[in-house]
């Protein structure tokens, strides 16, 4: 595999092949996690390939989750064995030879609240899933759970209150900074030859008799308008599932609820904890994740039928999630303790129940109408497997011999060779002048790739100073989100290429002008141009900022809404 970098150029020829094809075999329309895997599995299968995403890539539920591969513990007691399995069998390529620079393993502590019955019935659902771990799957183990008692939680939780627990259960699974991974699978995926265009919008669908044929695409950086012939159409477009059936005059086989989870991010040194927890609530269950210098604190389930693209957190949603984890804690947090706060969307199968927590976690795929393929509901651990039905689906239609799914064995951009250069790191900061703090954080986030980060660096050394009021991050990092990562906005850097939206406590306005100037020469940006990245993105933060101050979802989708989106002038 030649890397191919996701440049302002590479996604201008990408456009003008897709123009220009007589027809491909597949278009993927939606740029997720489960596109992202979708267009991967198919152009890795040898079918001409091409992938769209109306906003950034991974810019709706792909970049809002709770960050974490993992089989679904809480699936257990649904008895949902199948999907806990697969979930499980992910996980371990995911650590092994998928990603191991990006997913990585950590521990989370069950406290328990009951003195006699707790710890028999959690202890043996905790057993059956690391038993599941290990006979599902082959590659990467992570380590098996322990029973602990009050006293030697509190030694790894220091933070927890001990009058309102008797003991814990320690078990482990993955997480994942989301965006970035599944940038790194449709980046992945144009190094093997699929054609990828982020800000590229489906307008409508092209027919011949009930049968769809492809598209009609808009790129919404100029305007233009063009049609794409494909054998297949495949929509993988999440929470938007149903509009985009719509554009097939179909209402489709199955539909998509949305449901809305928020989190919370916190300073690390506000909760003393080695470990990550899981908390049971009256709705779901609530996780504190360890997450670089912070926690992240999530995730609530509630119906969402306001706008999809920028969901809200209200102060409802985030005093409900302070509320349940101050229930353990010694000292309790406060809105004065928060960072940041993101809101995400799960895209759930429509089922009989009306509570949102009962509804689906499994996928399904359909053919609603020859030519057009849909993939909706699962969940973020288990993208390779739905794009891999759905590319299955696909192939049914066609009158030639695919070859099976290979994607199990495929590295993403950055794998190959990471192992080799995180025992190098020493070597890597002094050849480079980085702290050998820096090169594992540059490692953990682009693996070997750090290669083409450092080489921007030896050109241009200024690039080694930190983004201001994000010191975690630096300024090579905003360019070769650009020259790289196909981030075309000022956005698309500070809340997915990087995390700084939530996790600077002025949410990226102090690092805003540095950045948009960082990235107006790789994109040709004037003066004017530059100026109103930055506007749009202060608008942004205040939107967001007034949303959580909101009482309810009504008001809070109305003043998030006062931002607009961006408009390349």
């Amino acid at each position: 595999m030649q890397i191919t970098e996701l440049s302002p150029q590479s996604r201008a020829s990408a456009l003008v092949a897709l123009e220009s094809a007589i027809e491909l075999d597949v278009l993927v329309v939606g740029g997720g996690v489960v596109g992202a895997g979708t267009a991967l599995d198919a152009v890795t299968r040898g079918l001409s390939t091409g992938i769209v995403e109306a906003r950034d890539w991974a810019s709706g539920t792909s970049s809002r989750s709770s960050k974490l591969i993992h089989g679904g513990l809480r699936y257990l007691e649904m008895l949902d064995f199948g999907l806990v399995r697969e979930a499980l069998k992910e996980r371990a390529l995911l650590l092994d030879r998928i990603a191991p620079h990006l997913v990585r393993p950590v521990p989370f502590l069950y406290p328990l609240t009951h003195r006699f019955w707790e710890r028999p019935y959690v202890g043996s659902g905790v057993l059956i899933y690391d038993v599941m771990a290990a006979f599902g799957g082959k590659g990467y183990r992570v380590p098996h759970h322990r029973h602990m008692t009050k006293r030697r939680a509190l030694r790894e939780a220091p933070c927890l209150s001990p009058k309102n627990f008797a003991g814990a259960i320690q078990y482990w699974d993955a997480q994942v900074d989301d965006a970035r991974h599944t940038m790194t699978v449709v980046r992945t995926a144009a190094s093997y030859g699929a054609l990828a265009a982020n800000r590229t919008r489906v307008v409508d669908f092209l027919r011949e008799g009930e049968r769809v044929t492809g598209a009609s695409l808009e790129d919404l950086e100029t305007g233009h308008t063009f049609t794409v012939r494909a054998k297949q159409v495949i929509n993988a477009t999440g929470v938007w599932t149903d509009d985009t059936q719509s554009l097939a005059d179909t209402r489709g086989q199955f539909h998509v609820r949305a449901s809305k989870g928020i989190h919370l991010v916190i300073p690390r040194d506000r909760l003393q904890s080695k470990t990550g927890m899981i908390l049971r609530t009256e709705k779901s269950v609530l996780f504190v994740i360890p997450w670089g210098r912070h926690w992240i604190i999530g995730t609530t389930d509630t119906d969402w039928s306001l706008d999809k693209a920028h969901p809200a957190a209200s102060e409802s949603d985030i005093d409900y999630l302070l509320e349940h984890v101050n229930s353990v804690l010694a000292s309790p947090l406060s809105r004065a303790d928060v960072e940041g706060v993101y809101a995400g969307l799960r895209p759930l199968l429509v089922g009989e129940s009306e509570s949102t927590s009962k509804l689906s976690r499994e996928h399904v795929v359909g053919h609603p109408v020859p030519g057009l393929v849909v993939v909706a509901g699962g969940k973020y651990t288990t993208y390779r497997i739905m794009g891999k039905d759905a590319v299955d689906e696909a192939v049914r239609g066609m009158d030639e011999r695919v070859p099976d799914s290979c994607t199990e064995d495929i590295a993403l951009v950055g794998a190959d060779g990471y192992h080799a250069l995180l025992n190098q790191r020493h070597e890597l900061a002094a050849s480079s002048g980085l702290h050998v703090s820096r090169i594992e954080h540059l490692l953990g986030r682009y693996g070997s790739a750090i290669n083409e980060v450092l080489e921007l660096l030896a050109t241009d050394p200024s690039l080694a100073e930190p983004l201001p009021g994000a010191d975690d991050y630096l300024g090579v990092e905003a360019l070769y989100a650009v020259t790289h990562e196909g981030a075309r906005h000022l956005e698309d850097v500070l809340a997915r290429r990087t995390r700084i939206s939530i996790e600077a406590w002025d949410r990226g306005v102090s690092a805003g002008p540095k950045v948009a100037a960082l990235m107006a020469g790789a994109l040709g940006w004037d003066a004017a141009q530059t100026e109103q990245e930055v506007k749009h993105y202060l608008a942004r933060v205040a939107a967001e900022r007034d949303s959580q101050t909101q009482p309810d979802d009504a008001t809070a989708d109305a003043a998030r809404l006062g931002a607009p989106d961006i408009v390349a002038i």
